[in-house]
């Protein structure tokens, strides 16, 4: 709020506020009394001690998440409403550097000047200011250019085991996006700063952090800031994308997300229920993940939302929630990888809903006929591979080495992306093989 709008609050009797205290507090949740008029995610102060906002209204109090504290809160400490719904701050000094959402570079604590107000919840843009989703985001990577595109506004879910090379896929698109007018946004959750730090310098060693963001919350981060800095990001995304640029956004991960929030609303005493997480865990990352899209303006927030699974299932609660949200799913398998596939792509469980919808003409040919006979190889080798080769008929031989010659094709080391010129040309094979050459 500026000066001027604080003094026409005066003139018009508006700047009064509420002020209630603290009844007790649990970890980084305070119950409140007093606050008769506050509303979900109004921003409330601690007087000089810190910030939070409303996460749940009771009958008689309102429980407050706490974002920022500088000194130890008490029993009977004066809070005091806002009227004004929590923002984050951003500058676009953030370029090529780290921000949290309070404006602060976490490495050093130190402020952004010329900060703006980042509105954390907002309303959503409307179906009618949408436009369909059309143009490829290139990754660079030719498992998922070829087989499973991703369209600039698309939703597209990477999931997999611990170490599958998940982070790393979401860092081959980003570098890939030099030279293309792109914004890239890498938001952690729940990473260790060591681990921000070394993807900070792996985007700076392939000269991508000049038009990347990196928008941390990190493992030792109060948990209501893990909730609210995916929000945050997107947030920012919207800001860029209304201004003409398309934006590319990494939640890495959605997992860590969910955890965050199971652990504020069990101790804000909400109603536990599947795996212990309250009732609005779907709405917590539908609301999330809407924010995808691409705008009337033709620029687009495209958001690749990364998901931890254990023993390669992908069915727990988490997973198929947010696979019923997103657009498609690139599964990493651990199996894939410890074979030295990488990579490591489940191209039998991966998909993407949007298809060759977001593909060139030319790369859609070649792209479904390379899934058609890979898939097809990958049936056939499950049953085969272990047969005498000899006792095969040449039709099979032949398809066994095509589909061995497509499978290393699709290998890639990390930070190497191939251009579409390229991986049209790794598989001009297959239409030689036709006489289509």
């Amino acid at each position: 709020m500026n000066v001027d709008e604080k003094i026409e609050n005066i003139k018009n009797g508006t700047n009064e506020y509420d002020v209630g205290k603290i009844v007790s507090i649990k970890d980084f949740v305070a119950e409140v009394v007093g606050l008769d008029n506050a509303f979900f995610y109004e921003k409330i102060t601690f007087v000089d001690r810190g910030v939070g906002y409303v996460t749940k209204i009771n009958p008689s109090s309102v429980t407050v998440a706490i974002l920022d504290l500088n000194s130890q809160l008490v029993i009977g400490d004066a809070v005091y409403r806002t009227n004004e719904i929590y923002t984050g701050k951003f500058s676009n000094e953030a370029f090529g550097r780290m921000i949290n959402i309070f404006g602060k570079n976490p490495v050093n604590e130190k402020s952004y000047e010329n900060t703006i107000s980042i509105p954390i919840e907002q309303e959503n843009i409307p179906i009618m200011d949408r436009i369909s989703v059309k143009e490829p985001l290139e990754t660079g990577i030719t498992g998922i250019d070829m087989m499973y595109p991703i369209g600039k506004g698309q939703r597209q879910l990477i999931i997999g085991d611990k170490k599958t090379g998940k982070t790393q896929l979401a860092l081959d698109a980003i570098v890939n996006q030099k030279g293309k007018n792109m914004v890239c946004i890498y938001c952690a959750i729940g990473k260790t700063m060591k681990e921000v730090k070394s993807i900070y310098y792996d985007l700076i060693k392939r000269d991508a952090m000049p038009y990347t963001i990196i928008i941390p919350a990190f493992n030792d981060d109060r948990v209501p800031t893990l909730v609210l800095t995916p929000y945050y990001a997107l947030s920012v995304a919207r800001k860029y994308m209304e201004g003409g640029y398309n934006v590319l956004v990494v939640l890495d991960d959605l997992k860590r997300h969910a955890d965050a929030h199971r652990e504020i609303s069990l101790i804000s005493g909400k109603n536990p229920g599947r795996d212990a997480y309250s009732s609005d865990i779907f709405y917590l990352h539908s609301r999330l993940l809407e924010r995808g899209l691409r705008y009337k303006n033709g620029a687009s927030v495209t958001i690749l939302p990364i998901v931890e699974t254990k023993g390669g299932d992908i069915t727990d609660y988490i997973s198929t929630n947010i696979i019923s949200i997103t657009d498609g799913q690139i599964v990493l398998s651990a199996k894939n990888f410890q074979k030295g596939q990488k990579p490591a792509i489940d191209y039998g469980l991966s998909v993407s809903r949007l298809g060759g919808a977001v593909q060139t003409p030319e790369m859609k040919v070649a792209g479904t006929k390379v899934r058609r006979k890979l898939l097809s190889y990958l049936e056939t080798a499950s049953v085969y591979e272990l047969s005498n080769q000899d006792d095969l008929s040449d039709a099979l031989k032949k398809s066994m080495v095509e589909g061995k010659t497509i499978l290393d094709n699709l290998k890639q080391p990390k930070f190497t992306p191939f251009t579409k010129e390229e991986m049209l040309e790794k598989f001009k094979f297959l239409g030689e093989e036709n006489g289509e050459h």
